[in-house]
């Protein structure tokens, strides 16, 4: 069954908490974002706790396993409930293993459970009750953050996108393990809106390298792809994006993730229509697939930015960005390996399980 998570257990402090590893149960109280670093370290968010979960889950299976219909049955009945029951939060893919995460919520309880899903299609419930983890609660002055939107690993770090309460509602966090954390707020032109803002929270992140140095490309509701340096900032320090295209307004970005293909680099972004209803293809899920090459923009950024679309009847404006039909229905997708993609999609009501070739 899933095990409750006490609220009590989460703690408001005054400021980001420098962590120390702790063996037991991390008694996270939501889980609203999921990722992992290396060697099987997984990275679980919520509220304003970011968890570093050492799983031991390094011994890597082949896929062989490419489709799991009714996924949400098949997870909701592992732990007890009927699919109606059960909310699907997160779908991340450990590099070491190869195997699935996913985290769900009871509906019923509001408690939380991580399964895992092998290459063979074997399910599994990763349990928190006795695991080696580092923790950290995350606030801005005296008033902790509200929600963590995700958490990714980029140049040895942590990297956790926050909606926090204060004037700066886009607050990141950069942990580094085994010292302090530190925090900055953004400055984002929103191309969609033509305008900088500070308060629109980051929705989900990817790692960027780019000469030696390291940066983090966000995306915010409506949906502009933007580039934060993340190396030399400072504590409480405004730090200004790159926005770099404009994938089109309507639209909350769930995830993303880089790729290559024939030679060439990829950013593959899953979003949904905010008001879920289709504007073109057969669902409100979708996926783009955008030229990395456009990260490095230095020309066309901010207003020059470069939009997916023109006009009101979502005609393409550029090859640069296109729509993955084969990804059309994804509601979560994670990176398999070099040449394919796990996604959970809607299926005519219910949801299934599919492993892709990337686009």
């Amino acid at each position: 069954m899933i095990r409750r998570l006490s609220l009590s257990c989460l703690l408001l402090l005054g400021a980001a908490t420098l962590a120390h590893a702790d063996q037991g149960n991390p008694k996270l109280a939501k889980i609203e974002a999921m990722n992992f670093g290396p060697n099987g370290l997984l990275l679980l968010g919520g509220g304003s706790t970011v968890v570093s979960v050492e799983t031991g889950d390094t011994k890597e299976m082949p896929w062989t396993k490419n489709e799991i219909a009714n996924i949400d049955q098949v997870l909701a009945s592992k732990v007890g409930l009927g699919a109606k029951d059960l909310k699907i939060v997160r779908l991340a893919v450990n590099p070491a293993s190869k195997k699935a995460y996913v985290a769900v919520r009871s509906l019923k309880g509001n408690q939380y459970a991580i399964l895992t899903i092998d290459g063979m299609g074997n399910i599994a419930e990763f349990p928190l009750e006795n695991v080696k983890f580092e923790r950290y609660s995350l606030a801005v002055g005296k008033k902790a953050v509200d929600a963590i939107n995700d958490v990714v690993w980029a140049g040895g770090r942590i990297i956790a996108a926050t909606k926090a309460t204060d004037t700066f509602v886009s607050r990141v966090f950069t942990i580094t393990p085994g010292k302090e954390p530190t925090q900055f707020y953004t400055e984002t032109f929103h191309t969609g809106h033509n305008k900088l803002e500070t308060t629109a929270p980051i929705r989900c992140l990817m790692p960027y390298e780019e000469n030696g140095k390291t940066s983090v490309v966000g995306s915010f509701t409506c949906t502009p792809l933007v580039k934060y340096p993340v190396d030399d900032n400072g504590p409480d320090q405004k730090v200004k994006g790159v926005t770099t295209v404009e994938l089109g307004t309507g639209n909350t970005p769930r995830s993303m993730f880089s790729y290559e293909k024939g030679g060439k680099k990829y950013v593959l972004v899953n979003a949904g229509r905010n008001n879920e209803k289709p504007a073109f293809g057969p669902s409100a899920f979708w996926c783009a697939k955008v030229d990395y090459d456009l990260l490095s923009e230095t020309t066309n950024i901010n207003e020059k930015a470069l939009w997916r679309v023109k006009g009101k009847g979502f005609q393409p404006a550029t090859d640069r960005v296109s729509v993955a039909d084969a990804y059309f229905g994804t509601l979560y997708m994670a990176k398999l390996d070099p040449s394919s993609a796990l996604v959970i999609r809607d299926d005519k009501g219910s949801m299934s399980l599919q492993m892709l070739p990337l686009p």
